[in-house]
């Protein structure tokens, strides 16, 4: 298990930020003397955020589809000479995500559960195989496996990080466990370096579901190339759109072959004679899963610009998060100093109730007649859901865990933010003074 050494702070540094620090807990203090003289919003005082809607709405708006993506649409089919010409967008499209992520083989798909499905097909393991992966999960990550036989085996996620749960999965490993599959939630990578210490140790395969977590890295090396096997997904939401899509990666030509030929009937020829896969020309292994070319052209225009998004959006949740996390209660999921997080579809921060004095939900009401647009949204816990518990279903019917304290404890205490897709400085003061204005009545908040 790799070390990070963290220096000690010289006097001066210490002085300097302590100074900072205390200067920024009184400025929150006043602000928060200030906010008590105000009457809160949901009880007939003036809302503290009064950005006008429809620019907020603009702001915050996701996909943002412009020019670039309408003219590559309009040439692409203006300047198509015949019915295939249109796939000439899928390999400049994996070329282009190959030299961005650095990755040794690629594959577009139609979607990431078509993706994921190959991903399975390609480990080729036996009926029974154990993989260890999160309940809190999208479900294809977890149905996908039982058109293989596969068993998929629950693990817990850490309450600080909404991710992969090491310490549960190191308890639930047992001598059928084959591979492991975490998922970076919500643009944050899952501690990559722990988890491929301890797939080698134990023999394990590394996957990983990057579906949130486009342009995202961890020690200089994006997600989605640490595992032997990954996938994304390019649906509306994703940080890199195309409406559909996703992307398998691969860090042998053999798992490549075997998950591009599962879906694609058309690749085999291009293979190697020496191929094992070259054999099934014409067919494939039975699925097809080609992605739109429509779908690649937007990406293509997307990714050019994906860096500077992700940059954008950053920097606007650490201008609102480092005022925000003066406030008693409030944290956000932990992050690494060698990782580089991105953020999916909101931002979002853990609420203590008991430190910060109130609940949730009155947290939630009084924000939201401020004009914050709050809200939550639990994860699917995957082994509360019938399909799990059905043997019909499965070639070996999953074990489902008694409880999943992580998963609960993050569902019920996390909150989301918009993300801001550019600069609004007076924007991120409102809902700061917001936030100020409802802490300040705390204590009337508390009996609400």
């Amino acid at each position: 298990m790799s070390e990070h050494k963290i220096d000690a702070p010289t006097r001066r540094e210490f002085v300097r930020t302590g100074g900072a620090v205390m200067a920024g807990l009184g400025m929150a203090a006043g602000s928060l003397a200030a906010g008590s003289q105000e009457t809160l919003a949901m009880d007939g005082g003036p809302k503290a955020v009064t950005y006008p809607a429809d620019r907020q709405a603009a702001i915050t708006r996701w996909p943002r589809f412009g020019a670039a993506e309408k003219k590559v649409l309009h040439d692409l089919i203006d300047n198509t000479a015949d019915s295939t010409s249109f796939y000439r967008e899928l390999p400049e499209l994996e070329k282009e995500w190959k030299e961005y992520t650095r990755s040794p083989f690629v594959k577009a798909h139609m979607n990431g559960s078509s993706a994921l499905t190959s991903m399975y097909f390609a480990l080729d393991l036996p009926p029974g195989s154990e993989i260890l992966l999160p309940s809190y999960n999208f479900f294809s990550d977890c149905l996908a496996m039982r058109f293989f036989g596969y068993v998929p085996v629950f693990v817990d996620v850490d309450p600080k990080t909404s991710c992969f749960d090491l310490e549960d999965a190191k308890r639930k490993l047992t001598k059928d466990t084959k591979a492991l599959a975490p998922m970076h939630a919500w643009g944050l990578p899952c501690e990559l370096d722990h988890l491929q210490d301890f797939a080698n140790q134990k023999g394990l395969i590394l996957l990983e579901d990057a579906a949130h977590s486009h342009g995202a890295s961890m020690q200089g090396k994006k997600t989605g190339t640490w595992g032997q096997m990954a996938i994304f997904s390019f649906q509306g939401s994703k940080p890199l759109p195309g409406v559909e899509g996703g992307m398998g990666m691969y860090q042998t030509r053999e798992y490549f072959e075997r998950a591009a030929a599962f879906g694609h009937y058309e690749d085999p020829v291009k293979f190697a004679k020496d191929s094992p896969v070259r054999a099934y020309e014409g067919t494939g292994f039975g699925q097809k899963y080609r992605m739109h070319p429509f779908a690649a052209a937007i990406i293509r225009q997307q990714l050019k610009g994906l860096d500077e998004r992700n940059a954008v959006v950053s920097k606007n949740v650490r201008a609102l998060n480092s005022r925000l996390l003066q406030l008693a209660g409030l944290s956000e999921p932990r992050c690494r100093a060698d990782q580089e997080r991105v953020y999916y579809y909101m931002s979002m921060l853990f609420l203590d109730e008991a430190k910060a004095g109130f609940k949730r939900a009155a947290m939630l009401k009084a924000l939201q007649a401020e004009g914050v647009p709050v809200s939550f949204w639990d994860y699917p816990e995957q082994h509360k859901l019938k399909i799990y518990s059905e043997a019909k279903w499965w070639h070996h019917t999953p074990r489902i865990p008694d409880s999943m304290p992580g998963n609960t404890q993050v569902n019920s205490t996390h909150f989301f933010l918009p993300l801001l897709h550019g600069e609004v400085p007076e924007l991120v003061d409102q809902y700061v003074k917001a936030f100020e204005k409802v802490w300040a009545h705390r204590a009337a908040l508390a009996n609400a």
